[in-house]
């Protein structure tokens, strides 16, 4: 029974011994497929692959992975494929990346290489490996977020922020070391991760620090206050407060106050605070279409709430905000068209009323389905000189356009409606 024994684990160290020569066997391929590579990157491109895949297959051993020298080879092959890929980006606008995640590995493996270094040149290779990592993460989170693949944006771009944090600790340059890289780097950090909808404990504590350091984004006011103000309403609302007085023109910022008041009913207060602007600054036309929104939004609240009379108390403050602001700046493209969605929201509002008539066969039914399109129709029309206007000051808004399309279908103006679906395509383009 003992011979047995003996004889099995003599088999089992036999079997493990071959295991790590045959690891160390691939690990060392890896290596010298990539000097291939290196001496002529074109010519050698397949040695490349058969080096990720060589040093994969090393990496199946533990014994591997407690080796500095073999992380700093996973970097090395990492790097390489990322900078192959960031070249073939710039030569074809078309190319998909086949290892799009090829800076977060290498990052990941020089990290591993870093804290298992025993050696001075382990330690050196490892922050020159993460040096050249900067550039691979950098080209990824550019790519993931003009994809809009915003998580993965955030993915990179927070990692590309670690590293420069590395690079810092352990004495080494960076590109980050510019002062305004480093910022725009930190602003598409947590843009793209409010955007992605990423964990709110990673990207709240992001946010907090570019508030803290007086950034001049106004994102950065807006998402704190979106992502925290069910646990700090009080705290939220006054970074809320001091964005809309840093940026008053901001209408990411206005909306999440409009939202916010609307939700606890307090409009009023608001409102209160706008006429307060207009006494003090009654010639800044943001201040009236700001105003010319919030009421714009009670008129939605109380149609929907089936209150008409209220509704047109508010529709009327609305265009007349509205309208002084153009008395001061006639050529305002934000107060033209809000007086066109004006209009196009109560037609528009009118539908659900429409419908339920459609079935309504008789000749009373027939007679009010018949009064209410023509109304509808009519303030259709109303709408439409305020939206002809407000393409003559942006001819490229795509929400105008929109509108044009829309309401000349309406109208029957089917020739029309074509050229302006024409003038949208042609945006997208």
């Amino acid at each position: 029974m003992n011979k047995i024994l003996v004889v099995a684990l003599a088999i089992f160290t036999i079997a493990s011994t071959a295991l790590a020569q045959d690891a160390k066997k691939s690990l060392k391929s890896a290596s010298k497929e990539l000097a291939q590579y290196y001496q002529d990157p074109v010519a050698n491109a397949a040695k490349l692959e058969q080096a990720l895949g060589s040093v994969n297959k090393a990496f199946e051993d533990e014994t591997v992975k407690a080796d500095p020298e073999s992380w700093l080879v996973k970097g090395d092959i990492y790097n390489s494929i990322g900078n192959a890929e960031s070249n073939m980006m710039i030569l074809n606008k078309d190319y998909q990346p086949k290892t799009p995640e090829a800076g977060l590995k290498a990052t990941e493996a020089y990290k591993k290489a870093l804290s298992l270094a025993v050696k001075k040149n382990h330690t050196k290779d490892a922050i020159k490996g993460l040096q050249d990592t900067e550039g691979n993460l950098s080209n990824a989170g550019i790519a993931s977020f003009t994809m809009k693949d915003y998580l993965k944006a955030f993915e990179n771009f927070n990692t590309y922020l670690e590293v420069y944090n590395i690079l810092k600790t352990n004495k080494a340059k960076s590109r980050l070391d510019e002062d305004t890289l480093r910022q725009d780097i930190q602003y598409y950090n947590v843009l793209s991760g409010y955007y992605g909808k990423a964990d709110e404990a990673v990207l709240l504590p992001l946010l907090m620090d570019m508030y803290k350091s007086g950034t001049d984004k106004s994102l950065v006011y807006e998402a704190i206050f979106n992502l925290n103000v069910k646990n700090d309403e009080a705290g939220s609302l006054t970074i809320l407060e001091e964005g809309r007085k840093k940026f008053p023109d901001e209408t990411g910022l206005l909306f999440a106050e409009i939202n916010y008041y609307l939700g606890k009913g307090k409009l009023d207060v608001l409102v209160d605070k706008l006429k307060a602007a207009i006494a003090k600054e009654p010639s800044n036309v943001s201040v009236y279409t700001t105003l010319g929104n919030v009421y714009d939004q009670l008129v939605t609240k109380e149609r929907t709430a089936g209150n008409t009379a209220k509704a047109q108390e508010y529709f009327d403050a609305a265009f007349d905000y509205y309208n002084q602001a153009i008395k001061i700046d006639p050529k305002n493209y934000d107060a033209t068209y809000s007086l066109g969605a004006l209009y196009y929201n109560k037609a528009a509002g009118l539908t659900t009323d429409l419908n339920k008539l459609a079935n309504d066969y008789s000749k009373e039914g027939t007679k009010k389905y018949n009064a209410l399109k023509a109304e509808m129709e009519g303030i259709f029309e109303q709408a439409l000189p305020y939206f002809t206007k407000a393409e003559t000051l942006d001819p490229k808004d795509s929400n105008t356009l929109i509108a044009l399309k829309e309401i000349y279908a309406r109208k029957g103006q089917l020739d029309k409606s074509a050229e302006y679906k024409a003038k949208l395509e042609a945006l997208d383009k």
